[in-house]
């Protein structure tokens, strides 16, 4: 079935898996989210912007998160597409999803530099939860990206 909607592009994204000291994974509730789903950090790429880039300026947008390094790129990219009531409600309607390129890094701060109250705050709660917990906090339309990432960062930590 078609509408118009499948028509859209993908919206150009990245991910972060942010880990602490004991490989426990970053996730926070977003203001927004009516249940308890939690996400890891992830935004859009902004025109001209790699991904690398993309995914340093989201994290301390999202988080204040900067005492970071890089432990890996992912490969590929990973997409999904957002479910019906959400069509033409987020992102102004101009997109059907996202296509996102995801970044494992290690958070070399103290959680007291952590703060989700930003100038556009997203979250209203985090946490540092163990990551075979990931998949079982993630809204439905993301389970695959969040079963991929975990699978991912699994083989780097083993």
């Amino acid at each position: 079935m078609t509408n118009k909607y499948t028509s859209l592009p993908l919206r150009s994204g990245v991910g972060i898996v942010v880990l602490n000291k004991d490989n426990k994974v970053f996730v926070a509730r977003r203001i927004d989210n009516q249940k308890n789903f939690w996400q890891m950090p992830q935004g859009g790429v902004d025109e001209g912007e790699d991904y690398l880039a993309a995914a340093y300026r989201e994290l301390e947008e999202e988080t204040s998160i900067k005492n970071v390094e890089l432990i890996k790129e992912l490969d590929g990219l990973i997409s999904y597409e957002l479910p019906k009531n959400l069509l033409g409600v987020i992102w102004e309607g101009k997109y059907r999803g996202q296509e996102q390129k995801w970044f494992v890094m290690r958070f070399l701060g103290q959680d007291s530099e952590i703060n989700i109250k930003t100038k556009n705050p997203e979250f209203c709660e985090w946490k540092w939860i163990d990551l075979e917990n990931i998949t079982d906090l993630v809204v439905d339309f993301k389970l695959h990206v969040y079963e991929d990432v975990k699978r991912k960062v699994n083989e780097i930590l083993n």
